[in-house]
């Protein structure tokens, strides 16, 4: 994995010291990356303070702030060569409730598409310009399985935000894989992290593995697609869910 050392690495949404972005952040560091961490608030300093990397404050809602946040890197490490889009499915002091479809307001949906497809796509668009002209780039998206493979009752607004990072992705590895970027998409199942409740821990234990998965483990495929060896994968999802959606019974037993 010394493939990514020296790169220059933006990973999103690391604010959480247990979270998935944080992880991710954390292998890229150890693999030699000059990184960067973004999140909407201060505490993402601590958490550079603990990687010895860079941090930045922005909502990536907004493309003014996306654009600060890019400049800002290629001031202080240089041009981002290796892209990481974390950022999704909640924001500090921002709660909406579950809901059936038909239940959603137009505020409350266009939450959702905001925080997890459209800062996704801000980032994305911010990256690509110079990728291009450097001829090389790693773009990894984190969706879910939750929308691409399988659904939950009252998350229609997550899971269609989280199936189109999936769609974004194959069209982003179609349109720029001559130019030596590859965009792929990493879909988590059952992932303990600090904000994980007992139901969805619970529900890890009910898969294949017998467990929920760790942050650790999706940084590590992660780490495999910023890499150069990963050269030829190009526009593909890996699920890292310890096998949960072969299931066709779940939690029955036997």
């Amino acid at each position: 994995m010394s493939a990514v050392s020296g790169r220059i690495a933006l990973v999103t949404g690391a604010g959480s010291a247990g979270g998935i972005g944080f992880a991710i952040a954390r292998a890229l560091v150890g693999a030699g990356a000059r990184v960067c961490i973004t999140s909407t608030t201060d505490r993402i300093f601590d958490r550079a303070a603990s990687l010895g990397c860079m941090a930045h404050v922005a909502d990536l809602t907004d493309p003014d702030q996306v654009n600060v946040l890019f400049a800002t890197i290629a001031r202080t490490l240089g041009p981002i060569e290796i892209l990481v889009n974390n950022a999704g499915m909640v924001q500090t002091g921002k709660g909406i409730d579950r809901q059936r479809l038909g239940g959603w307001s137009d505020p409350d949906w266009a939450h959702h598409m905001a925080l997890n497809i459209n800062t996704t796509f801000h980032c994305t668009r911010a990256a690509l310009p110079g990728m291009e002209a450097r001829q090389f780039g790693r773009i990894i998206n984190i969706a879910s399985v939750t929308g691409p493979l399988v659904t939950i009752d009252g998350s229609s607004a997550y899971a269609t935000a989280k199936a189109a990072i999936t769609g974004m992705t194959r069209s982003v590895a179609l349109e720029y894989g001559r130019a030596g970027i590859t965009c792929n998409a990493v879909l988590p199942g059952w992932i303990e992290t600090e904000s994980s409740s007992e139901g969805e821990i619970a529900a890890g234990r009910a898969t294949p593995a017998g467990r929920p998965g760790t942050p650790d483990e999706v940084a590590a495929c992660v780490l495999f697609l910023a890499s150069e060896g990963a050269s030829y994968v190009n526009g593909t999802m890996i699920v890292v869910d310890g096998g949960n959606t072969l299931q066709e019974m779940k939690g029955a037993g036997g």
